[in-house]
């Protein structure tokens, strides 16, 4: 838009938070320095207190400012949001969907997101940030981004699931492996193994450690990495096991250079991966449409990983 909705006073404070001074926010908004220093002081004066803390490099949001910062930012979105919802009434369908995404997605769910939006909906931008399940919740609840797909996403009032699939609790495993081909293993076959660990930071770790903690008894025999390209390219050598999802190394279960094994254990939980938003905020039409093509995708991708199993007769998740 030409003419911004957001007051003026928001649209200077947020600069100024972004460039850390009042100059360096006054050359980017292409106003006088005066005039958005008058309006901080201003503001701070109406409010009772400081917004900034005044450094000799700069200025430093305090925690009220903080929260204007916050409230601008939302009303920017909010406008955006409007903008979009309008020239949809006018039958332009474009605007900007923020989403957040696991790791794993970025090389088997995101690129088909992408080219198929491209195809069917070229004037949808996206902006695609990858974080942890519990940092992408936060981004969505924060109105930071619009949609999340995540795995084993809590049970919350605040979350909406517009899409959810199960995914078996297993491991994957080079075509080499003792262990590739079996119909299914247990977790203290998986713990004779060498085993290669993801993040603490992620729920499926956590999980693991809290229900079955003797895993990780022998510190000679495991790796742990928060790189996932790290853990697949271990496991892809030949020696070690990977404790994860299908989901997770789709691209090389699809290749043939890795094969899902499903974990028997009685009481072992599936993961679940969602496709989720904001319950308290009902999204517009480019926003649904974002979320429903990526639900979808992430729906073929789990299709094609384990048709490939089947088609090969490696293993495939317990029915």
């Amino acid at each position: 838009m030409r003419h911004s909705l957001l007051p003026t006073v928001l649209r200077y404070i947020d600069q100024v938070a972004r460039s850390g001074s009042v100059q360096g926010a006054a050359r980017e908004l292409h106003v006088a320095a005066s005039a958005v220093n008058r309006q901080v002081l201003q503001l701070e004066e109406e409010l009772g207190v400081a917004l900034f803390e005044r450094l000799p490099r700069g200025m430093r949001l305090t925690s009220a400012g903080d929260a204007v910062v916050a409230l601008a930012r939302r009303w920017r979105h909010d406008e955006r949001r409007l903008v979009a919802d309008i020239r949809q009434m006018q039958g332009v369908f474009q605007g900007r969907v923020r989403i957040v995404a696991m790791d794993s997605h970025s090389t088997s769910v995101l690129p088909a997101l992408v080219e198929r939006l491209g195809a069917e909906h070229p004037r949808i931008s996206l902006d695609i940030d990858i974080r942890s399940t519990d940092e992408a919740v936060a981004a969505l609840l924060a109105g930071q981004a619009d949609v999340v797909a995540g795995f084993n996403l809590s049970p919350r009032r605040e979350l909406l699931a517009l899409w959810q699939a199960t995914l078996p609790l297993g491991c994957v495993v080079a075509p080499g492996h003792a262990l590739a081909g079996l119909p299914s293993v247990s977790l203290q076959e998986v713990g004779a193994h060498p085993i290669v660990l993801q993040s603490k930071a992620l729920l499926i770790r956590r999980y693991l450690e809290a229900h079955y903690h003797w895993l990780f008894a022998d510190s000679r025999t495991r790796v742990e990495t928060n790189s996932l390209q790290l853990v697949k390219m271990l496991a892809r050598q030949g020696r070690h096991v990977a404790l994860t999802s299908e989901l997770d190394a789709a691209p090389e279960l699809i290749a043939g250079t890795l094969c899902f094994v499903p974990v028997r254990d009685q009481g072992a939980e599936p993961q679940t991966v969602a496709v989720a938003i904001d319950a308290g905020k009902p999204p517009g039409p480019i926003v649904k449409t974002v979320a429903t093509v990526l639900a979808e995708c992430i729906a073929a991708c789990l299709e094609e990983v384990r048709r490939v199993a089947a088609a090969s007769g490696l293993s495939r998740p317990l029915s």
